[in-house]
């Protein structure tokens, strides 16, 4: 059995806290690896070794950091293949959901390459008689971040690479169900001249979670989970006095107008409720069609694509729509969700509680399943299921399928399929929702904007990727300076403008 490390200055390290977390293959659900869990004192010694690498790497020049960025972009793309495999093996997804994972994290290290102009401060010349004022924006130290299961890729290089960009150090901190890309992309790190230290990847619980919180050099940490995970990483982290950005749970809805494409509604009902086993943020869980007789037809379109999906390992290839969830307690609890919505009323028109797989018996595999005539009160509706469950509240008007969307405590992602152009204006405007679909089933903005959603499914001032991830990982210093040149103005106690 393979047992996996810790990167640290470099270079792959043995666990010394004695624990160990299996990893499993959630086709087969046996353990493929183990991973060591840090200890605090383990969390310490690495950001203390990261501290020092920084000073160095915070002083290079942001052009020269850009440079690391780019041939690591080219490391990624050389090395593909064997990412998305390995990525596939640990969580189950498949391969082109692997590649697409990576190719999204791919994209805003793409963007980090941007990093001499991202980080250009502002000149005020002759401010008052004399003065020029500036700005410059300046890396944090050391900056953490604490990565889900679903995205083992995207999400560490969403974080990463513009803490890296910016001049910080890292510490990375992946789940410990699917460690080994976090891994592989240290080590391209490497290759591509990141200084030894200035990246660690620490595996851990919540041991290290926590170190990582109270720790003192730490300065900024994002987090991507759970909402409940979420809320107390943001309150002990902002109350240890760090910068926080924390991303939690969704229920993401797609409302449907009587004047949609149904066929192309879904179509993206379809990969959007049910791709990666709908273990995503952005996964669409309610669809909200207005009026009972677009609902009766979006339901007749749905079930039969519904059924014609193909479930299995990441293996079969092509053949395959999505894989298993990624532990058996994932299952239990998605199945146990789906029990609960049939005993409060709902209709389940497509059922896949028995769904098996020859010789992939002991895997996490779920069948699909679509409820219909679900309400707002039922646990179906108001938690996030995180497996491949479609719920479908039919609402009278667009007013009441608006009204479902905002009255949620989740605002990650939403969107509406309408050919209204009013219609679709109006909902992106009044929506209380951070990212917005029209016509678009998973609006995940590209790089170059920013992602982050609202209520709680966010905490903090400022979003992942994009401008905001630039303002995040750094500070802004303003300096205001004269060079007197025969100005002889004498003392002055009073607070007064320049002129």
């Amino acid at each position: 059995m393979q047992e996996l490390s810790h990167w640290i200055n470099g270079k792959h390290v043995k666990g010394s806290s004695g624990r160990f977390a299996d990893v499993f293959n959630p086709a087969t659900g046996e353990v493929q690896a183990r991973v060591p869990l840090a200890s605090k004192a383990e969390l310490d010694a690495a950001v203390a070794d990261a501290a020092r690498a920084q000073v160095k790497w915070g002083a290079t020049n942001p052009q020269r950091r850009a440079r690391v960025m780019m041939a690591f972009v080219q490391l990624l793309n050389r090395d593909m293949d064997k990412l998305a495999e390995a990525l596939s093996r640990e969580h189950g997804k498949t391969i082109p959901d692997a590649k697409g994972d990576i190719q999204r994290g791919l994209e805003v290290i793409e963007y980090c390459i941007g990093a001499p102009q991202l980080l250009k401060g502002e000149f005020t010349d002759s401010a008052g008689p004399g003065i020029d004022m500036y700005s410059m924006r300046q890396p944090l130290g050391v900056a953490a971040g604490i990565t889900p299961f679903n995205f083992p890729a995207m999400i560490p290089l969403w974080k990463m690479g513009p803490a890296l960009a910016c001049g910080n150090a890292f510490i990375l901190k992946p789940s410990e169900r699917d460690p080994s890309v976090p891994l592989m992309l240290a080590e391209l790190m490497q290759e591509a001249g990141l200084p030894d230290g200035v990246l660690q990847v620490v595996n851990g619980d919540k041991e290290a979670v926590d170190a990582i919180l109270d720790n003192p050099t730490i300065a900024a940490i994002g987090f991507v989970g759970s909402t409940p995970i979420a809320e107390y990483i943001y309150g002990r982290g902002c109350s240890n006095g760090k910068r926080v950005q924390c991303f939690g749970g969704a229920k993401n809805h797609m409302i449907i107008m009587p004047d949609a494409d149904l066929d192309l509604a879904a179509d993206a009902l379809v990969g959007a409720g049910y791709g990666a086993a709908g273990e995503r943020c952005m996964a669409i869980s309610v669809a909200v069609p207005v009026g009972e007789e677009t609902a009766n037809a979006l339901i007749a379109k749905l079930i039969p694509r519904i059924e014609k999906l193909k479930v299995g390992p990441y293996t079969a290839g092509n053949d395959i729509d999505y894989g298993p969830v990624v532990t058996a307690a994932a299952k239990a609890n998605i199945l146990r969700l789906v029990e609960t919505g049939i005993a409060q009323g709902a209709e389940l028109v497509v059922d896949g509680r028995n769904f098996a797989l020859q010789g992939y018996e002991n895997g996490y595999f779920i069948g699909p399943h679509l409820f219909d005539h679900v309400t707002t009160d039922m646990d179906i509706y108001r938690k996030e299921i995180f497996g491949p469950v479609l719920s479908c509240v039919r609402a009278k008007t667009y007013e009441e399928a608006i009204g479902y969307a905002m009255d949620h405590e989740y605002g990650n992602g939403t969107a509406i399929f309408t050919r209204d152009g009013d219609t679709a204006r109006d909902f992106a405007h009044r929506i209380n929702v951070g990212m917005i679909g029209i016509n678009v089933p998973i609006p995940v903005p590209l790089a170059y904007h920013t992602f982050g959603g609202w209520k709680k499914s966010g905490f903090g001032d400022l979003n992942q990727h994009g401008p905001d991830s630039f303002r995040f990982y750094t500070r802004t210093k303003t300096i205001t300076s004269r060079w007197p040149s025969g100005i002889k103005e004498g003392a002055s106690l009073n607070f007064k403008p320049m002129e």
